[in-house]
């Protein structure tokens, strides 16, 4: 059985952000923090009737409105016209640590049950979309380690190419060297020979 929503509200960048959830946790991982808001402070359940009628007719989906803004949450909220800095975020603060002393709206169970339900289906989408993303990530770094690998192979063979011929030649030129030092050798046999010859030739 889907478990009761409650309405939650913090302060992310240039936003308030609301949302219905069934736990502090579901509120957290729908509003994508990276730590715990609430026992930072600046997170809280929902007291005012009309963010929870906001967030309970869009269970799952993250609300928006400027910071430090009283209009309504919305699922597209514009950025604030301006940001005053500090006081901002005092009275965003000071909003989140003092209620409203408003009595909340009654929601009955037949719409609690209905929006537990869509919060499901919208964590499903979320759970879904995660899925499709990772999915596409993993494909993105395989593509990339096949690339890699196909690249760091072409670049292997050719210097395994290269190092055959560069072996080649400098096999080449070793049996060059010899020859040439054989030639050497025999001209300076031939040359001293033939110039025996020749002083005998004139004696």
């Amino acid at each position: 059985m889907p478990r009761k929503l409650k309405s939650y509200q913090t302060s992310l960048g240039f936003y308030d952000l609301a949302i219905a959830a069934p736990s502090m946790k579901a509120a957290l991982e729908g509003w994508g923090a990276e730590s715990n808001l609430f026992h930072q402070g600046v997170a809280k359940e929902a007291d005012d009737p009309d963010v929870i009628a906001a967030t309970m007719a869009k269970p799952g989906v993250v609300l928006r409105r400027p910071v430090g803004s009283t209009g309504p949450f919305r699922e597209h909220a514009s950025l604030p016209s301006h940001l005053p800095g500090a006081d901002v975020e005092d009275r965003t603060a000071k909003a989140l640590r003092q209620p409203k002393k408003q009595a909340p709206r009654k929601i009955d169970d037949k719409a609690a049950r209905k929006a537990a339900k869509e919060f499901e289906k919208a964590q499903r989408q979320r759970q879904a979309q995660r899925r499709k993303e990772e999915a596409a990530q993993e494909r993105e770094r395989e593509r990339r380690e096949s690339a890699i690998e196909k690249a760091q192979a072409a670049l292997d063979r050719a210097q395994r190419e290269h190092e055959a011929r560069a072996g080649e030649i400098e096999a080449e030129r070793e049996a060059i060297e010899k020859r040439a030092q054989a030639e050497d050798a025999r001209w300076e046999k031939q040359r001293e020979k033939l110039q025996a010859a020749l002083r005998r030739a004139r004696e």
